[in-house]
């Protein structure tokens, strides 16, 4: 039996795991069963413990739980779409900031805290670019759902009404959750765009806990890499859970999280 982690950020989640229980049970023939937490951190606490298997982790989940455990937990699988993650920088349509050198001396709003595409991140991509926070521009943050590590989106969406009511310049939120409002039109059309794109990153990743036998974690993979997008009874959970195949993980894109975390004090055990 293998006991596998997520958090139950939305009730979407449980049908997702409902759905990804019956496909390890059913067609795998591989008994799991599913623990939900409240948080990330219950979730991370969890696997270093050793109380479940393999955690589906966060970006910034994962970066400590790797740093936590002196790199013996183990990256297993991720989504094809962990790879192609962004931060954008949105403005209001033809107003005064235009590119980051207009956000000097302006507010800036970004998610919760925990969320590495909606705060962590952007405050390091900046600071990369000579604009600190604090110094050269405010930060007006929106930590909603902590605990989340932003995966609810709901402080993205605290985010963009912020620059839409003029009580930010700008705002900080991911790519994905940007791509839904463009085509959900959840924003007149025109009225907001992106003024700065951040170097790519990676998001998700499932962790083995230290000491997980080898065996469980690629009886494990393999089940993953055998979910198909043209077999219609795979496809409802892949796209429920927003990816088009499992894929193997691949490391380059945690090193500016890893730099943001350690700087920004995330690192620090509770």
């Amino acid at each position: 039996m293998i006991t596998i982690g997520a958090v139950a950020y939305d009730p979407k989640v449980v049908t997702i795991w409902e759905g990804m229980r019956t496909y390890f049970r059913d067609e795998a023939k591989l008994p799991v069963e599913v623990v939900l937490y409240l948080s990330y951190e219950a979730q991370v606490d969890a696997l270093l413990a050793g109380r479940i298997d393999i955690a589906w982790n966060t970006n910034l989940a994962f970066v400590q739980c790797e740093r936590w455990t002196e790199g013996r937990a183990r990256p297993v699988a991720m989504r094809d779409t962990d790879l192609v993650w962004e931060t954008l920088v949105i403005a209001l349509t033809g107003g005064p900031v235009r590119s980051l050198d207009d956000l000097r001396g302006r507010t800036l709003a970004v998610g919760s805290r925990d969320s590495g595409h909606a705060a962590i991140l952007p405050v390091h991509f900046l600071a990369e670019k000579g604009l600190r926070e604090g110094a050269d521009y405010r930060t007006l943050r929106f930590d909603t759902d902590l605990g989340k590590h932003g995966d609810t989106g709901t402080s993205e969406v605290d985010v963009l009404r912020a620059v839409m009511e003029g009580r930010a310049d700008v705002g900080a939120v991911g790519s994905p959750f940007w791509s839904g409002v463009v085509q959900k039109k959840l924003v007149p059309e025109g009225a907001l765009s992106v003024v700065w794109t951040s170097p790519p990153f990676h998001h998700c990743m499932f962790t083995a806990r230290v000491g997980l036998a080898q065996a469980d974690a690629d009886a494990f993979t393999r089940a993953l890499f055998a979910m198909k997008w043209d077999e219609p009874r795979h496809r409802a959970v892949l796209e429920a859970e927003g990816l088009k195949e499992w894929v193997a993980p691949r490391l380059e894109g945690y090193a500016s999280l890893r730099e943001a975390a350690e700087r920004q004090g995330f690192f620090a055990r509770r």
